[in-house]
């Protein structure tokens, strides 16, 4: 990425003037409107103004609005050029982020293939013989070819994950309603999720994270709730389909999924086999059962007046919507509370299912052969998930025949960062090298729900024994911190070893003692207290940089007897020295060590 707007904007306009895929795009903004954007993005940042996502470019499905550019979902007839963007789009480009256009898709949504777009069918990024996948096609392909350094989508049954798969990107699909729907065409109204593309996570993960959260004009939002984790566990339990759940694949596809699984068990997590039938069961339901009536619901009026550039495939799936009785989605909705009821049991004591994010990659022949029979055979792993209201992150994980292969990480709702994190563990870091970043190595970024800090300095520090009670709440490691020179520290007596806390009074000796911030789900750190024994406490700990957060103390009765192990610096340096065969001072209850020696000794070395 280069280092001003202005510089992206022309880098992305000489990318586009080579040609690539012209049928990607539907439409492109003029280039002295994207200038004069970069340059006012340059001018703010050059002010101080703190923008994210100064310096990238992006492309816009065209089922999204952009302020001042027509909307078509893929349809000339049905255009309409908005007054204001949509909220998604509005966050990233108040964020510094610039719209280069947008970008062509499978006409109103309505497909998994790339081809249903009289704008031209969308060729795969690395075989122009296959398809881009649907409906995000446009948008994949261009993150792909890196015209764009990320793409918006929208996911009903797959649609940001299928096309990022066969282009060997990231899709991110967060839980419905994470992402504000305002502004999109709908598809299929209560299942659509708006979608991020990118070559790699962090890309993805930064855009959402913009993107995300209610506001003015959004009341179909969610906001994250309480409880939602920040982080997946260090050793993951992650469901994988048995033999029977992958027989829509090849051989081949089979074997690249097996690798992928793998590479996730290597790199720390537990598989555990799973009988997938209720998810793919679900999956039927969204095009073969009642649900399809959304279809209609969302543009049946409009293609019952009949225009003459609509797709024949689509123009059949939506008039047979149209005919499906209110009963049946009745029936459909109690069939589909049952097997999501089955599924989750399958997932009992699993942080996320890992599956293929597609059985095969036709070619544009195939399709053209069989289109309503291909793309349905496309959404296998995928058009389960908004109907059963789970997160998912779909991410390159190999090759087949030369093409790249893809398999996808599914949570709960609100479990995106737990994906996200599992999807790390999976996926090439984004400078191509072998290294994987997962729970335990991450950084905290801002993609995921917020959490309240929470400063440890012995027992639950990493790899330390009472670490489990962070990590299994959804804690997430922030970093090393260190306090103040306001604090002194005891060795405890009990089990498991721990040190008690104390800031000194003003104008009496402490010292900075080491430790880490982690962040807590709200809920979590509610409950935490709650469970605290004596002497523990939660308060206020001034750090070395001047912030104040919520930390491990202890009452100050606890110290009166306790060795002071200050000197250390840090719980594992006195953990790591061997005992020197002298006796450390007891703080006194004033919070400091006295001079001398007096009070009882536990016979804890001394602090040298």
């Amino acid at each position: 990425m280069n280092g001003t707007s202005t510089a992206r904007v022309r880098q992305a306009l000489a990318r586009l003037a080579e040609g690539e895929r012209p049928e990607a795009w539907i439409t492109v903004r003029p280039e002295a409107e994207l200038l004069a954007e970069a340059a006012r993005v340059d001018a703010r940042t050059a002010a101080g103004e703190e923008l994210p996502l100064a310096g990238q470019v992006f492309a816009v499905k065209d089922n999204i609005d952009v302020a001042g550019l027509p909307t078509t979902a893929g349809c000339p007839g049905y255009a309409y050029r908005p007054r204001s963007s949509a909220p998604a789009v509005a966050r990233l480009t108040e964020a510094g982020a610039i719209a280069l256009g947008k970008t062509n898709l499978d006409q109103f949504a309505t497909g998994l293939v790339g081809t249903r777009s009289p704008y031209g069918a969308v060729r795969a990024a690395h075989d122009p013989e296959r398809v881009s996948g649907g409906s995000s096609s446009g948008s994949a392909v261009v993150v792909a070819l890196g015209i764009v350094d990320f793409a918006l989508g929208t996911d009903t049954a797959g649609s940001g994950r299928v096309p990022a798969a066969f282009q060997g990107i990231v899709g991110l699909k967060p839980t419905l309603g994470l992402v504000p729907t305002e502004g999109v065409v709908p598809a299929a109204r209560p299942f659509d999720c708006v979608t991020v593309l990118a070559p790699g996570l962090p890309a993805a993960e930064r855009a959402a994270a913009v993107m995300a959260g209610p506001g003015p004009g959004t009341p179909s939002t969610r906001d994250w709730p309480a409880d939602a984790p920040l982080a997946a566990p260090p050793r993951p339990r992650v469901a994988v389909p048995d033999e029977a759940g992958l027989v829509a694949m090849s051989p081949a596809w089979r074997a690249a999924f097996t690798a992928a699984a793998q590479r996730l068990r290597a790199a720390g997590a537990e598989l555990i086999t799973v009988d997938i039938a209720p998810f793919l069961e679900a999956a039927e339901l969204l095009y073969g059962g009642g649900f399809a009536a959304e279809r209609h619901a969302a543009v049946g009026e409009f293609i019952a007046r009949g225009t003459d550039d609509l797709d024949p495939s689509v123009r059949r799936i939506v008039q047979d919507a149209g005919r499906i009785p209110a009963h049946r989605y009745a029936a459909d909705r109690a069939r589909l509370e049952r097997l999501t009821h089955q599924a989750m049991a399958l997932l009992d004591g699993c942080a996320a299912l890992l599956l293929p994010t597609a059985p095969e990659h036709p070619t544009l022949a195939e399709v053209a052969a069989d289109p309503i029979g291909v793309n349905n055979r496309l959404g296998t792993y995928t058009n389960f998930v908004n109907l059963m209201d789970l997160s998912a992150v779909a991410v390159p994980a190999g090759s087949v025949a030369g093409g790249p292969f893809g398999v996808t990480v599914i949570a709960r709702a609100f479990a995106d960062r737990v994906a996200a994190d599992i999807a790390a563990l999976i996926t090439p870091a984004p400078d191509g090298s072998d290294a994987v970043t997962g729970p335990d190595t991450a950084p905290v970024v801002a993609w995921g729900p917020p959490g309240l800090p929470l400063a440890v300095f012995g027992a639950h520090l990493s790899g330390q024994p009472l670490n489990p009670q962070l990590t299994a709440r959804g804690a997430r490691l922030v970093g090393p911190v260190r306090t103040a020179p306001r604090y002194r520290m005891a060795a405890l007596p009990g089990s498991p070893p721990r040190p008690g806390l104390l800031r000194v009074p003003d104008g009496e000796e402490g010292r900075c003692v080491t430790g880490e911030l982690w962040a807590l789900p709200a809920a979590a750190l509610g409950r935490f207290l709650a469970a605290l024994p004596e002497p523990m406490t939660l308060g206020r700990v001034l750090l070395d940089d001047g912030r104040s957060v919520t930390g491990f103390l202890c009452e100050s009765y606890a110290v009166l007897d306790a060795p002071d192990i200050t000197a250390h610096g840090d719980w594992r340096s006195y953990l790591n020295e061997p005992p020197a065969g002298c006796a450390a001072r007891p703080i006194s209850s004033s919070g400091h060590a006295p001079s001398g020696s007096e009070g009882v000794l536990r016979g804890v070395r001394c602090p040298g």
